[in-house]
């Protein structure tokens, strides 16, 4: 069966794509990369990409006068390298409607809260300023407005009474790379659909049990 061809971008470490790298490299996993592009030159996940053996594009968008320009390059070279889907890993641009609805159902991204709360940066530091007790993150299909659309996955992280920026981000982190790959896997495996603006999947199975955070004695 022909695996479904994933263009990546990225605009930094790239540790999501790592991720979806180390996903692919499993003969039966029903994807595959055949690109990653980055719009920021030298980004570190470039490398990670390179040394899969995967094409690297740069498209930097501070050499187009407007997003549209930009955003065309963009789909040109997604094309060229017969994408399918296109997963949004770190890419730290937004994206015009027109580019977003040109790839409806088939551009997702990953992003580390439980949407809809928190959208936007700064994320962790608002978590906690805010005193959630859980947080986690979101696969999700995109839509124009940021941060938005059906939702495919969501993982779920406490948040401890200690905790800083930094260790909640690398909580939430450690489920991105579970939570990504699984969401490409079940879109390839065509067991994703999206009805009435919500996501649908065949043969689905949900944890049974709740989390209480603090725990009572």
């Amino acid at each position: 069966m022909a695996k479904l061809k994933v263009g990546v971008l990225i605009s930094g470490r790239g540790s999501n794509l790592q991720a979806l790298i180390d996903a692919c490299a499993d003969e039966d996993y029903p994807a595959e990369i055949v690109l990653a592009i980055s719009n920021v030159p030298g980004a570190a996940g470039l490398a990670r990409a390179e040394a899969a053996g995967i094409p690297t594009v740069v498209v930097d968008h501070k050499a187009f006068d407007d997003r549209e320009a930009f955003e065309k390059v963009l789909g040109e070279a997604l094309s060229a390298a017969s994408a399918e889907l296109v997963c949004l890993a770190g890419f730290m641009r937004l994206l015009t409607e027109d580019f977003v609805n040109h790839w409806r159902d088939r551009l997702i991204n990953i992003h580390p809260s439980l949407l809809p709360a928190f959208r936007g940066i700064h994320i962790h530091e608002r978590v906690i300023e805010y005193g959630t007790r859980f947080s986690g993150c979101t696969v999700h299909f995109v839509r124009p407005a940021m941060d938005d659309g059906p939702i495919i996955i969501q993982a779920v992280v406490p948040v401890f009474q200690d905790d800083s920026p930094d260790l909640l981000a690398a909580r939430v982190l450690a489920q991105e790379h579970r939570a990504y790959p699984l969401a490409v896997r079940l879109i390839a495996e065509s067991r994703v659909r999206v009805a009435s603006e919500h996501v649908v999947i065949g043969d689905f199975r949900c944890e049974d049990g709740a989390m209480i955070n603090p725990v009572p004695e």
